[in-house]
């Protein structure tokens, strides 16, 4: 009788409720959201709920769903004039997170050297590194952000690869290498993109940042907001080409985030890097990456040398479906330069294997929203999700799922739910963004009363299950 009279009286209290939530939503329709909301608020708390996802297909790993509170990523914006595109970039901002995990590998090299970054480009583990965070100076390896500009404009539509630049007086006496373009002469962009990467002209550089920035020092303020929206919080540039500077400066890691970000970002773009070669007014000039020649697998990126930096060079190779970036500053020589960086990537390529865990877009998951006009979700993931992990070692990886639960509606496509962990051991080697495969907009008053009600029960009988 006792239980009777409890489930009795609850089923009153929801009725009057229910009643009264419909009386004061009608009678005033502003206030429906905000009286709504309250409910929600005070409804769900911090209330979560696990289950556990079905093994995947392609991997055999079956991961674990957990729940965790929403945090909130506040993003920080930038403007300046000229003003750049100040939206994350895509691929980049939903691809794996970069982590340094602590694999169980023969030691990594000890190289004498400023520093080196040795990077798996898909999954964003780092396989080794020496002074990774200590400003240098880069030389001619930033021109790969010049690059990135120039890329991007193209990407956009803003210039195009049959464009014809004049070459200004001051873009004509830059000096340091050079593409030897003539004051007042006309280039085309795809001609000066090559003086830039195959050549390493200065005059190329200045020539197109002042066709883009609209003079040499707008172009620079681009870099640097650019460098902003990479998270390349310990660098800043003074102009397009690496001359030397004190304010001038970057670090192996923020300069492998640019790195890799060219190489995903852009991959119609990525063959110039490739190139052995470039004629330009009946001048043939090789590419000092000698590792081109030297490597097969090699296919970019960019040298540089000063007194002040040393002999530098950005390399990546692809061998078997593992892409590896190998980031080297301040070599003694132009042949250790070279040597050192194929022993990083030679290190890596033996020592490290990568997988796939999953596929962009593919619904990992549904799960239940309330308050929106779909009660079943799909998520998963942005950008393809892979691991690195020493050789032999991939079947002991663990996949484990945190959902931000509970899902309320509304839900936009590519918003955050949650993260999707990969392990190895007690050793994190990754962790990215669960997102929302789909749309889900918020439901009508009469569905969203229904959804309250139905969560009061369920959590009734389930507690945080």
């Amino acid at each position: 009788m006792k239980n009777s009279a409890k489930s009795l009286s609850l089923i009153i209290i929801l009725a009057l409720s229910a009643a009264a939530f419909i009386t004061t939503s009608y009678a005033q329709d502003t206030t429906t959201e905000s009286v709504f909301d309250h409910i929600a608020e005070k409804a769900f708390g911090n209330t979560a709920t696990n289950s556990t996802l079905a093994t995947n297909s392609t991997t055999g790993l079956t991961p674990t769903l957990n729940s965790t509170t929403p945090t909130l990523n506040p993003t920080a914006t930038t403007s300046a004039t000229p003003t750049l595109n100040t939206n994350p970039v895509p691929k980049l901002t939903l691809l794996p997170q970069e982590n340094t995990p602590a694999l169980t590998t023969p030691a990594a090299p000890v190289l004498p050297v400023h520093g080196y970054l040795l990077q798996d480009v898909y999954s964003g583990n780092i396989l080794a590194s020496q002074n990774p965070d200590q400003r240098m100076y880069p030389a001619s390896l930033t021109k790969l952000m010049t690059t990135y500009i120039v890329f991007e404009a193209l990407r956009e539509g803003r210039i195009h690869l049959n464009d014809q630049v004049t070459i200004s007086r001051n873009a004509w006496q830059t000096g340091g290498s050079r593409m030897f373009a003539q004051v007042g002469s006309t280039i085309s962009v795809d001609n000066l993109i090559q003086g830039m990467i195959v050549q390493s002209g200065n005059d190329a550089c200045v020539a197109m940042a002042e066709y883009i920035g609209g003079t040499a020092d707008g172009f620079v303020n681009l870099m640097n907001q650019q460098a902003a929206l990479l998270n390349m919080s310990s660098t800043h540039f003074q102009d397009c080409n690496g001359l030397p500077d004190p304010d001038h400066y970057t670090t192996p890691r923020d300069l492998a985030k640019l790195s890799r970000a060219l190489i995903l970002n852009f991959p119609e773009y990525y063959h110039y890097f490739g190139e052995k070669e470039f004629t330009f007014n009946n001048i043939k000039q090789p590419n000092r990456n000698r590792l081109l020649w030297r490597d097969p697998s090699v296919d970019g990126l960019k040298t540089g040398h000063t007194d002040e930096a040393g002999y530098c060079l950005i390399a990546s190779a692809q061998r078997n479906g593992t892409r590896l970036l190998s980031v080297l500053l301040g070599a003694p020589t132009e042949n250790d330069r070279v040597e050192f960086s194929e022993d990083l990537l030679n290190y890596g390529f033996r020592f490290f294997e990568s997988h796939k865990i999953y596929d962009a877009n593919a619904p990992l998951a549904q799960e239940r929203v309330w308050y929106g006009q779909t009660q079943q979700l799909p998520i998963g993931v942005a950008s393809p999700l892979f691991a690195s992990t020493p050789t032999g070692q991939f079947n002991n990886v663990q996949v484990t799922m945190k959902i931000n639960r509970p899902l309320m509606a509304p839900l936009s496509r590519g918003q955050t739910v949650g993260e999707i962990n990969i392990t190895l051991g007690k050793q994190l080697l990754s962790s990215t963004p669960l997102v929302a495969l789909e749309d889900d907009a918020k439901a009508n008053i009469l569905v969203r009363l229904f959804d309250h009600i139905s969560y009061f029960f369920y959590h009734l009988f389930n507690g945080n299950a």
